[in-house]
């Protein structure tokens, strides 16, 4: 009997914590996104897009990797990887075209990050009214990993996270979560 209450307390306990994180995440103040509408080539990872030119001037693509997030390593950390990359690529949709928001560096300077010497963008990316790299996170397809001075969406995307983690989905899931997170796997190889 003193088990069926435990379990019943740490029930409504945990429901008491994702009620007050879903009030909290209501009451921030919507904001519109401002930014260039582009259409999505190829998505390369759960964090990582190519998109056309947008002046469609040329054929060309631009790689674009989601701001405030650090997805499972698309190589190494399966079947986590994957299933990040095909969120990302159904959260897009057929009309595979989204608004990508800048904060106050857009694009990364680091050569490790760079890809073959080609500038990478950082964005936040939406579609329609939501916002793809919270939404990422909120479903446990990554985790929240801000870079100053990127910061606009850091709270939202720190909430995200702590609601995966509490309701235990995708790399939270405590019979089968992820060991290392991505960017302490990536620094254990090498990467």
């Amino acid at each position: 009997m003193n088990a069926v209450r435990d379990w019943g307390q740490r029930l409504l306990a945990s429901f008491g914590v994702i009620s007050g994180l879903v009030w909290l995440m209501g009451c921030q103040a919507t904001i519109a996104p401002q930014g260039q509408s582009v259409q999505v080539s190829q998505v390369i990872s759960g964090q990582t897009l190519e998109v056309l030119d947008p002046t469609q001037q040329t054929t060309s693509t631009e790689r674009v990797r989601l701001l405030g997030i650090d997805a499972p390593d698309w190589n190494h950390q399966q079947p986590w990887s994957i299933e990040a990359k095909e969120r990302l690529e159904a959260l897009i949709g057929e009309d595979r075209h989204v608004l990508l928001e800048s904060d106050v560096e857009p694009y990364v300077e680091s050569e490790r990050e760079m890809q073959g010497g080609s500038r990478l963008r950082l964005a936040y990316v939406w579609h329609g009214q939501e916002l793809l790299n919270e939404t990422l996170v909120e479903e446990g397809y990554g985790v929240a990993s801000s870079r100053s001075p990127n910061l606009k969406y850091e709270q939202r995307l720190i909430h995200a996270q702590e609601k995966a983690r509490l309701l235990g989905i995708g790399i939270w899931n405590p019979t089968h979560s992820m060991r290392q997170m991505p960017s302490e796997f990536r620094d254990e190889i090498g990467n």
